[in-house]
């Protein structure tokens, strides 16, 4: 069976926009969507012209910095003209680094307008038409494992996708009462991916990793069973580890635990005795 046949938003003939979509999970996403027979919007800072040529078809592509909100608005106003109602918003630009919370203000600028505000102005610059043109649409923001259990060493990334699911979450609500349903909002969550932002540190594929291409199968896997939180394994970590950490992390709060008690010297055997049972 396709899963992409089981939502509406996804038949052939609809537009999907993927922002970050010369690369990585964007660039896997945009050829699933279009051998498909979707019109599909790729957009990012580089790489466009190599993305869309991998791709084929009639790629629409479109250098687009998300962090800049008039730069998403005439994004918008650009696939309106040319391609027509959106289906489909892939929200999933995103720049690795950061640092600490300690780590210099231009650098959090980056991270969050990218992460973050990149987020927020594809939601508000396309889902008020999703809404009024009373068709099936779906918005997929790619989150991280990151937001949700807070590695230490990465404080800037970590806030941005925190950010992110919470963004996501009242998105989801708020579509539930305008439109009942018709569309829909997911967070992609993916795991240990091989991907741009990793490419650079590393010259072989990782063993541990996932491929951009398996994270796309395991979103429309998700898409089809209409999971809200997509959460992707990877070739290191189980469905039950990653379970049982999300759940540590949600423990520190309601047990009063240190913060990140996960890393914390006095808890780290507690923490290991917990994951072992």
């Amino acid at each position: 069976m396709n899963e992409l046949a089981s939502h509406p938003a996804l038949a052939a003939g609809g537009v999907a926009v993927i922002t970050g979509g010369a690369s990585g999970i964007g660039l896997a996403a945009a050829t699933a969507l279009a051998a498909r027979g979707l019109r599909v919007c790729i957009a990012d800072r580089t790489g466009l012209d190599e993305a869309a040529a991998r791709i084929g078809g009639d790629v629409l592509a479109l250098q687009t910095d998300v962090s800049s909100r008039d730069e998403v608005e005439k994004l918008a106003a650009a696939v309106a003209e040319r391609l027509g109602p959106v289906s489909v918003l892939m929200n999933n630009a995103g720049i690795g680094g950061g640092g600490d919370v300690l780590s210099s203000p231009e650098i959090w600028s980056q991270v969050l307008g990218v992460n973050l505000m990149g987020v927020l102005h594809g939601v508000q610059s396309f889902v008020p038409a999703m809404i009024g043109q009373g068709r099936p649409g779906l918005v997929i923001n790619t989150g991280s494992k990151q937001g949700i259990t807070q590695p230490p060493g990465n404080t800037a990334y970590n806030v941005s996708k925190s950010g992110v699911k919470a963004l996501t979450e009242g998105l989801a609500h708020t579509l539930r009462e305008k439109t009942g349903g018709r569309i829909s909002a997911h967070l992609l969550i993916p795991g240990f991916t091989y991907t741009g932002m990793t490419t650079p540190r590393r010259s072989e594929f990782p063993a541990g990793a996932w491929t951009p291409e398996q994270v796309v199968e395991r979103l429309f896997e998700g898409l089809a069973r209409d999971e809200f939180y997509i959460l992707c394994q990877d070739n290191e970590t189980t469905r039950a580890q990653d379970e049982k950490r999300i759940l540590w992390a949600a423990g520190d709060l309601v047990e009063n635990r240190p913060a990140l008690s996960r890393w914390h010297p006095d808890w780290k055997e507690k923490f290991a005795a917990y994951m072992a049972e």
